[in-house]
């Protein structure tokens, strides 16, 4: 499986923006697949010996060595209280991520195959579900159902990451700018948390949506009610891996529609690749910024804020108000 993985990643890159998801399947032991999305695995190696750091959570089995690089390792099983984990032995795989801007592997118990799934056949978990068992995303393949974890919130609730990072005070809008909105369109409740973080910070109202499809619909309606989206909202945030809809397709989307194609639209996302500026150019986004930085995101937003805020010459927009993602 490791020795031809990363070719089989490369060759994946060409599904980016037609709205299909390539998925790695893997058991935590027990019958049950899992998935993450090939875009964010680096490699899967055999389990390597693992080294034991004082003050790690216990959900970290220790750091291995890859490659000449100390990886933190988290047994994914266990971080997720996967009722199946206990009694089916040690995991006998390491899965090397890489998203945010860091390096971290997961060991698992099995390592299925890569999968290609159109987008549409990808379900948001029920709501119930998504807060407490990580899941990002449900979808089948064949008869078998695909649970989608979303690491970056496993990774960042057993390393106790900071949703509230400050910015620097220099960062914000110039006293008397009109109240202006952000909508934000993300599947991971971690970073749905973080932008909006941010965006308080910035004194912007934020709505909240999930996938490219909840977006896409919510603009498409205030376009049918008479309401301009770009009159409402100062810019789109949005991921590009999500359910539903990508946030490729979903820009993709907004630059073919009249009502719509006049938004800024600035792409977010955890994914490392050179495919990804290309991609951001081709399907017409404004702008493209690796997550996670919190200044840097900030940065980003204020410089489409305060272009806003000239252009409308101290006019006010609608009042702010906040929607919560559907799951």
């Amino acid at each position: 499986m490791s020795d031809n993985l990363l070719d089989r990643i490369d060759q994946r890159t060409r599904l980016a923006g037609h709205n299909r998801l390539a998925l790695l399947l893997f058991r935590l032991g027990g019958r049950q697949l899992f998935g993450v999305n090939v875009f964010k695995v680096r490699e899967v190696l055999r389990r390597p010996a693992l080294f034991q750091v004082p003050g790690l959570a216990r959900e970290f089995a220790g750091v291995a060595d890859v490659r000449g690089r100390s990886v933190p390792v988290l047994d994914l099983g266990m971080s997720i209280r996967h009722p199946e984990r206990d009694g089916h032995g040690e995991p006998g795989y390491l899965v090397v991520t890489e998203f945010n801007r860091s390096v971290q592997g997961f060991l698992v118990s099995e390592v299925d195959r890569i999968v290609n799934v159109a987008v549409e056949e990808i379900h948001p978990p029920p709501e119930s579900a998504a807060e407490k068992s990580y899941l990002t995303a449900v979808t089948r393949y064949g008869d078998a159902l695909i649970q989608v974890l979303d690491v970056e919130s496993v990774l960042a609730d057993i390393s106790h990451a900071r949703m509230d990072a400050r910015l620097d005070p220099a960062l914000a809008l110039p006293a008397g700018a009109p109240p202006m909105q952000v909508l934000v369109v993300d599947d991971s409740r971690v970073a749905r948390q973080q932008i909006r973080g941010v965006l308080d910070q910035l004194a912007v109202g934020v709505t909240l949506l999930s996938d490219g499809r909840q977006a896409l619909d919510h603009l498409l309606q205030l376009d049918a009610a008479g309401e301009r989206p770009s009159q409402r909202y100062a810019l789109v945030v949005s991921d590009i891996e999500m359910p539903a809809m990508d946030g490729y397709t979903l820009t993709t989307e907004i630059r073919r529609h009249p009502g719509l194609a006049d938004l800024f639209v600035l792409l977010h996302t955890s994914l490392s690749g050179v495919f990804n500026t290309s991609m951001v150019q081709s399907v017409g986004a404004n702008a493209f910024v690796a997550k996670y930085s919190p200044h840097e995101l900030a940065e980003h937003v204020l410089e489409r804020l305060q272009a806003v805020a000239g252009q409308a010459g101290g006019s006010a927009s609608p009042a702010p108000q906040r929607v919560q993602p559907t799951s």
